[in-house]
């Protein structure tokens, strides 16, 4: 390759509306904080960000769990962090699948040699909690976990039923949080989850980088009871708690500047208030849903199982789909998503989590659409940024 380094040009996509499934929009004080000077890993002033740093993601979790931490790594590291530290060859494991990222867990265990149990449910539908229940019979799982909010599809998964499942059976339950967490109220302690996982990019409205993740006392003896070591060094628990507590022991060397701005998201998050960031994304979900049923289209999940933070919309029959998200990023500078797996071409993915859940951003988006669809010749009502805006006035 010749490289001639004067027409490498600075990085400048310009600016970008983020309703995708992720990243979302960054705060400017987030970005501002990123690029405080960086210091070294064992620094004093250093230790003190991490200890303001646990102390609002303890917050954000609604947990008192010592071990919570930011793993360097994305959601999906965070993802393998919870299962290789509790699962060894040959434990029983139940993973309930109604999306692409309940498949991604199966594939996990099955590479760390757990024996899976897998409970497949309908995507865009939440698991029925008697599938769980009847898997969990006459067998000793070591875990049960769960997505509670399915990128994939935009189900929001109940939890308190399979909790009580994995419980009565003596398995560990565990949750992907990773498009819930900071938009939704899904409070570890009180539902009773051992282990959950998260990312920086979603509702926290971070960039993408870190993986919150927190263990319970209950989770943390199953680890340290393991016949052998975690298998995987950089994501072992016991290493990691030994740098994230009051050992502050040298583990690896942490994404400073990643961690200033992890920082300064939470402490947005909870500037706003748990219950006002909730009801938030709440308002702004039932505002674009209104939009879209008034413009004649439909959603793909039923009302009482859809995520506020991710919302699919059901592509009208003959509509291009890569054409509409390409005028979106090209003439609104708007970003959605395309379906994943069974829903590929068949659905849209629109986020509204963290700093992009927002009224100029749904009016925005239904205004857009609107204009594209009619413009293809697709037949849409009218009406829907003033239904949305009924919503609003309502609130």
């Amino acid at each position: 390759m010749n490289l001639n380094i004067k027409e490498i040009r600075d990085i400048d996509p310009g600016e970008r509306v983020l309703m995708g499934p992720g990243p979302s929009g960054v705060p400017p004080r987030v970005l501002q904080a990123m690029s405080a000077p960086c210091i070294g890993y064992l620094d004093p002033y250093f230790f003190t960000v991490m200890d303001e740093t646990q102390a609002l993601l303890r917050a954000v979790f609604q947990t008192e769990n010592a071990l919570t931490i930011p793993v360097s790594g994305t959601g999906t590291a965070g993802m393998e962090a919870s299962f290789v530290n509790v699962v060894e060859p040959g434990d029983e494991v139940v993973v309930c699948v109604n999306g692409f990222f309940g498949a991604r867990m199966c594939e996990m265990v099955e590479r760390m040699g757990g024996k899976l149990i897998r409970v497949d449910g309908e995507w865009g539908r939440a698991i029925d909690p008697d599938l769980a229940r009847k898997a969990v019979q006459g067998r000793s799982p070591k875990v049960l976990a769960v997505v509670h909010a399915e990128t994939s599809t935009g189900v929001c998964q109940p939890l308190q039923d399979l909790a009580g499942i994995a419980h009565q059976a003596g398995a560990l339950f565990l949750v992907d949080m990773v498009t819930s967490l900071g938009g939704v109220d899904v409070g570890l302690d009180k539902i009773g989850i051992d282990i959950a996982y998260s990312g920086s990019q979603k509702c926290l409205s971070c960039p993408p980088g870190l993986s919150p993740i927190s263990f319970n006392a209950k989770a943390m003896k199953v680890i340290e009871s393991r016949k052998k070591p975690v298998s995987n060094w950089y994501l072992d628990m016991t290493l990691l708690k030994n740098y994230w507590g009051a050992e502050r022991k040298y583990h690896h060397t942490v994404p400073i500047n990643m961690i200033y701005a992890f920082r300064e998201a939470l402490r947005i998050v909870m500037e706003e208030g748990l219950e006002s960031r909730f009801a938030r994304h709440r308002l702004n979900h039932r505002a674009l849903v209104a939009g879209v049923e008034a413009m004649g289209l439909s959603m793909l999940v039923p009302e009482p199982e859809r995520l506020p933070s991710l919302n699919t919309i059901r592509i009208p029959e003959g509509v291009d789909d890569l054409r509409v998200r390409k005028t979106l990023l090209n003439d609104f500078r708007l970003e959605i998503g395309g379906g994943l797996g069974k829903f590929a071409g068949k659905a849209w993915r629109v986020g509204l989590m963290g700093h992009s859940s927002s009224r100029k951003n749904v009016l925005l988006f239904l205004s857009a659409l609107f204009s594209i669809l009619k413009a293809q010749g697709v037949n849409v009502k009218p009406g829907a940024v003033e239904a949305s805006s009924a919503v609003y006035a309502g609130a």
